[in-house]
């Protein structure tokens, strides 16, 4: 029998996430709550551990703080066969820049290759929520030979625009036969021809052909100096680009409701409904699965108590996540997710709403589809949701369907 392949997998997590503003005004997309308990890279971390790969690299650099803190916090294998998760910040060890892209980001970091010695090398995204067997992915890429393989997704063909479509190779459906970053036009799957395969973000790469790659890109000042960019165009070219469908990968576990799930957290509206995805009585995506676990950090905590069971200041949660430390104290929650910390104080209502740590509802208090984060204090009897003009002279953000965001620390005054 031959040995298992050597594997490392690197972490992108160094992206700023403009388009989640205002949560990630402190913070880097990676490290945003999500959940209740968990921070976005929890996802990407889980998924890896539990595919068994142990030795794991998180590259950073957008106000990193929160994330590298959390990485260190949680993320603690046993040191005893070599396994770690380890924070790698920005080490501008080939010139004074920043990362130009994720190819440059593995570029300026090859010395964490050259220290690990791996045949194999994968790479993910640290931001969107899904569940994924990697080793699934390993499996099919050493079998079909090519040196790199991309994770594809379907998607709805009207999509195709907003990100990078895949086609397979007419003989070969592992392999790409074309590769187009977000066209205007694409042409739909054979056996299901209102979807496209995009590309999720999810590469598995010889180590050696990863090297020589990123190598030859950061000698290339026309180079976006981006994996999906300019590696994956260039193998394609090449023929040298392998596919893989995340449609048949299957996670233990997994339900007929979630399996394939996979959300794209970039924006307000979509960061918002992934949450609610979650707290459905058969959730969209479930947290609940004990055969893929998901990990985080958060222990030491109380349990939530609910206080007041008077039919007038009745503390009560419906439709909900409701997070260890969490106090309702004569308050309604209905349809939302409150992280650890928050308290929701007597004749108060938040509804259809995602809560961040330490979030104080004043009584009598009004929340309505909102997003507050961490430490914002609700003033008693004060009103959010309810009147988009007034949100907005209040200096919050309002998206277009009218969900309002609360920056971190900020004060809701009646």
């Amino acid at each position: 029998m031959a040995a298992s392949p050597r594997v490392l997998a690197i972490v992108l997590a160094g992206g700023e996430g403009k388009r989640l503003m205002p949560l990630t005004a402190d913070r880097a997309k990676p490290a945003v709550p999500f959940g209740g308990i968990y921070r976005l890279i929890d996802f990407a971390l889980s998924n890896l551990v539990n595919s068994g790969y142990l030795r794991i690299v998180v590259l950073t650099q957008y106000k990193s703080h929160s994330l590298d803190r959390h990485v260190a916090k949680t993320w603690r294998m046993s040191t005893l066969l070599g396994n770690y998760v380890a924070p790698v910040p920005a080490q501008q060890r080939v010139g004074k820049h920043w990362y130009l892209g994720s190819a440059d980001a593995i570029y300026q970091s090859l010395n964490l290759i050259d220290d690990e010695r791996p045949d194999i090398v994968v790479i993910v995204g640290a931001d969107n929520i899904y569940r994924m067997d990697f080793s699934q992915m390993v499996e099919q890429h050493i079998d079909a030979g090519f040196p790199l393989t991309v994770a594809g997704i379907r998607q709805p063909l009207s999509l195709a625009d907003q990100f990078g479509v895949i086609e397979a190779d007419e003989d070969n459906p592992h392999k790409i036969g074309e590769f187009l970053e977000k066209p205007t036009e694409a042409r739909g799957l054979a056996d299901s021809p209102t979807e496209i395969l995009a590309s999720m973000g999810n590469y598995v790469m010889d180590a050696d052909a990863l090297v020589e790659a990123v190598t030859a890109d950061a000698r290339d000042e026309s180079s976006k100096h981006d994996m999906g960019g300019s590696i994956v165009p260039a193998f394609v070219k090449d023929g040298a680009a392998g596919l893989y469908d995340f449609t048949f990968n299957d996670v233990p576990g997994s339900t007929d409701r979630d399996r394939n799930y996979w959300r794209d957290v970039g924006t307000v509206e979509a960061f918002y409904e992934a949450n609610q995805d979650l707290i459905s009585v058969f959730p969209v995506f479930n947290l609940y699965n004990e055969q893929w676990p998901l990990y985080t950090g958060y222990v030491g905590l109380p349990p939530a108590k609910f206080v007041y069971g008077h039919r007038e200041r009745l503390g009560h949660a419906l439709d909900s996540i409701i997070s260890p430390g969490v106090i309702i104290s004569g308050g309604e929650v209905v349809g939302s997710v409150l992280s650890p910390g928050t308290r929701v104080n007597s004749w108060s209502s938040v509804r259809d709403s995602v809560l961040f740590d330490g979030v104080n509802i004043g009584r009598n208090a009004t929340v309505n589809r909102a997003i507050l984060d961490k430490n914002v204090v609700v003033e008693p009897g004060a009103q959010l949701g309810l009147d988009r003009e007034r949100d907005l002279e209040r200096g919050f953000t309002v998206t277009e369907s009218g969900i309002t965001v609360v920056p971190k620390g900020g004060v809701v005054r009646r």
